[in-house]
């Protein structure tokens, strides 16, 4: 629902608390992409809007200039990638673990008999006489 591109300019800019030409100058440095109608009319998704509010913070609150800001981003931009990632490969494993122990159940019903391990028994020493 965040990345749904909904919003026109105007609201996008108050939802943000900054003026459309911010918005406007944000897209050119590459900072935010808003989504665009078949006439070309910009959209802006909660996420974008929420984008916005953080160059905001970085910018004002933090006194990081743009070129810093679209660095931050694309590190950020890199990290939900890699989250992504992340949790495809773990969901991965938790389905090959499922499978695997449908498979060694499935095995160990169709044997009929249990699998035991073997242990030889221990040699033991005879008590009888020392030689001296």
């Amino acid at each position: 629902m965040r990345e749904r591109a909904v919003y026109i300019i105007s609201v996008a800019a108050e939802l943000a608390g900054v003026h459309p030409q911010t918005l406007r100058t944000y897209e050119r440095r590459g900072l935010i992409k808003p989504a665009r109608t078949s006439g070309g009319t910009r959209r802006y998704s909660a996420r974008d809007v929420e984008r916005v509010q953080l160059i905001q913070e970085l910018t004002q609150g933090d006194g990081v200039n743009l070129a810093g800001v679209l660095r931050i981003l694309a590190l950020e931009d890199r990290l939900e990638q890699m989250e992504a990632k992340l949790a495809e490969a773990q969901e991965e494993v938790r389905q090959v673990r499922v499978e695997a122990t449908r498979t060694l159940r499935a095995i160990q019903d169709s044997s009929r008999s249990e699998i035991v391990l073997y242990r030889p028994p221990q040699i033991e020493r005879h008590r009888g006489s020392r030689r001296r």
